[in-house]
């Protein structure tokens, strides 16, 4: 089943940044890891993910750094601690959210 562009567009950055939480990645790994953990539901595009990324280092919230892999330099993106409260506030707001959605919908009043 597709899912509406707009539900799952403002949650782009909390998902990137819990998969960077797990480990460092590049962009068209975050890219393949984010579609075969959703089952195709979340499918960033390199031309959202990239300036979302940029704006993330520029915020604090991660570091990047170049590494060679199989003679191919690719750029790293590292969750910073203040990145990582960002997640947690994020996922509270996420979670407050869910739940005043649940009681709008499942209400029998």
């Amino acid at each position: 089943m597709k899912v509406n562009k707009n539900m799952v567009s403002g949650n782009s950055a909390m998902l990137v940044l819990k998969l960077l939480s797990e480990k460092d990645m590049y962009g068209y790994e975050m890219i393949d890891t984010l579609a075969k953990r959703s089952n195709n539901i979340f499918e960033l595009r390199v031309g959202a993910l990239y300036p979302m990324l940029h704006g993330m280092v520029q915020s604090g919230y991660l570091k990047c750094y170049s590494q060679e892999v199989n003679g191919k330099l690719r750029k790293y993106y590292q969750i910073t601690p203040n990145g990582k409260k960002y997640l947690e506030k994020m996922i509270e707001e996420w979670n407050v959210y869910k739940k005043a959605l649940a009681d709008v919908l499942y209400s029998t009043v």
